[in-house]
């Protein structure tokens, strides 16, 4: 009975947990969108409001927090490539050989480089959809998982996908080649 009593506590636990860090996240996710969420120094202070409101709940989990910036939310939800035209038809957006020129791709991101996932590790700008992730490892309370041969942590995460105000125009993506 004493077992199972704790297994519900280290279930209840997550679950907390996982309902703290999608609220925390859905809130620091707004701010970021927001004109003056894109300054260096107000995302750090948006994430480490997020790292302290969870170390209160697990003060030596570990936090990490992502943002990867899209065009639109169909981009950000599926995570998808940017588009290229497959030229020698091979499934692969390569790079030039020989006298043929690389394949044409749509730089949806500006980074210069083809993206299997299309996205950008940064805010973004006007209008982008950012999707915003937190991940919190942290040990586990009770060590029931000992018994049972499983894992001595627990991770939790979060995300959000939000779109920028509209403070400033979007540049079009520009056509490259792939390298």
């Amino acid at each position: 009975m004493g077992l199972l009593l704790l297994g519900a506590f280290d279930v209840a636990h997550t679950l907390y947990m996982r309902a703290a860090l999608e609220g925390v996240v859905q809130k620091a996710a707004r701010d970021a969108t927001l004109e003056s969420g894109l300054v260096s120094a107000t995302q750090t202070a948006l994430d480490d409001k997020v790292r302290n409101q969870i170390k209160t709940l697990a003060n030596n989990g570990t936090v990490t927090i992502t943002r990867q910036w899209y065009r639109n939310y169909e981009q950000a939800a599926g995570s998808r490539f940017e588009p290229w035209t497959d030229t020698n038809h091979n499934g692969i957006c390569d790079g030039p050989q020989g006298l043929t020129p690389g394949e044409p791709y749509e730089d949806t991101n500006g980074n210069g480089v083809w993206n299997a996932t299309g996205g950008n590790l940064s805010q973004g700008g006007a209008k982008d959809a950012v999707l915003y992730t937190a991940t919190v490892t942290y040990p586990r309370f009770f060590p029931l998982n000992n018994f049972i041969g499983g894992s001595s942590t627990t991770t939790v995460r979060a995300q959000t996908i939000l779109r920028n105000q509209p403070y400033g125009d979007q540049g079009a993506p520009a056509v490259r080649t792939c390298a």
